[in-house]
């Protein structure tokens, strides 16, 4: 199970702006937005004014499992629900020139975890999501997780990028998501764990599991993104609530390792597991 005390990479909230005057400017480069020094907010027939106030905030956790149902952050339970779903597979497979890859198959939790106000460490901000920790998505009740075919309907754009200068030109992404600053014209990069296509639990060539484990994250953001569940809350249409993105923005978002081991450092969404990068 997660410790949010010793296993959540705290430093990685910052930098924080407020009134967007920089309060501190430790960690990855905070990402530029429209967002105006003062906003008002209208909630009924109440207006609401304040400033604006940016930071990282540890808000969504995303459990990647070899065997399906099996839930680490529940203290490793199993659960039988009598629905069939595939576990982890790996293969060798071999194209027209007898040429073996690595393929890999894993499946999926989406936790909503709030650490900031589940541990009642702000409590005077809006700006927090308010809600409990929970699970708010599973893939192995997924029909499409597990074809790559059928996950087309949620990204019919990933057609235009299948050649390969689309793919070359993740090299740029991957560069610029280690130094800390991912480029989020190339959204259908993963930086250096290559294509973000297909939305799939299938990977296609599996190198690492960490780097798969980091890929697998993406993936998730992006499909519920997609499906609607998961809205961006930056910029000045995000200052009084969240909004729609479909395709999210990769530089407002960062990720961290806290199981098996917690390696209490943040890194920017793409970058390289091989490299510490900045904090």
């Amino acid at each position: 199970m997660i410790n949010p005390v010793t296993d959540i990479a705290w430093d990685g909230v910052f930098p924080i702006t407020v009134a967007g005057a920089a309060v501190s400017t430790e960690g990855i480069n905070d990402p530029k937005t429209d967002a105006p020094a003062v906003c008002v907010c209208q909630k009924g027939p109440v207006l609401r004014p304040g400033v604006n106030l940016s930071f990282f905030e540890p808000i969504r956790t995303a459990e990647v499992v070899r065997q399906a149902f099996c839930f680490p952050s529940l203290g490793g339970i199993d659960i039988q629900t009598g629905v069939r779903a595939p576990s982890h597979g790996r293969s060798a497979s071999r194209g027209q020139e007898s040429e073996a890859r690595h393929t890999a198959f894993y499946q999926a939790h989406w936790y909503g975890s709030p650490w900031l106000f589940v541990l009642e460490t702000i409590l005077d901000t809006p700006c927090l999501e308010q809600s409990p920790w929970d699970m708010a998505y599973m893939t192995e009740v997924d029909p499409i997780w597990d074809d790559a075919w059928a996950s087309f309907v949620l990204a019919p754009e990933s057609a235009l990028f299948a050649n390969p200068a689309a793919v070359a030109a993740c090299a740029a992404d991957c560069v610029a998501a280690t130094a800390g600053n991912p480029r989020p014209e190339l959204f259908w990069c993963a930086g250096c764990q290559g294509s973000l296509y297909p939305l799939s639990g299938w990977i296609a060539a599996m190198t690492n599991p960490v780097s798969a484990w980091h890929l697998i994250a993406h993936r998730m953001a992006v499909k519920l993104a997609r499906e609607g569940l998961l809205w961006a809350a930056y910029g000045k249409r995000g200052q009084c609530g969240p909004y729609f993105e479909p395709i999210p923005r990769k530089d407002v978002w960062k990720t961290s390792l806290v199981y098996p081991v917690s390696d209490r450092h943040t890194r920017a969404l793409g970058a390289s597991v091989l490299l510490g990068g900045p904090a």
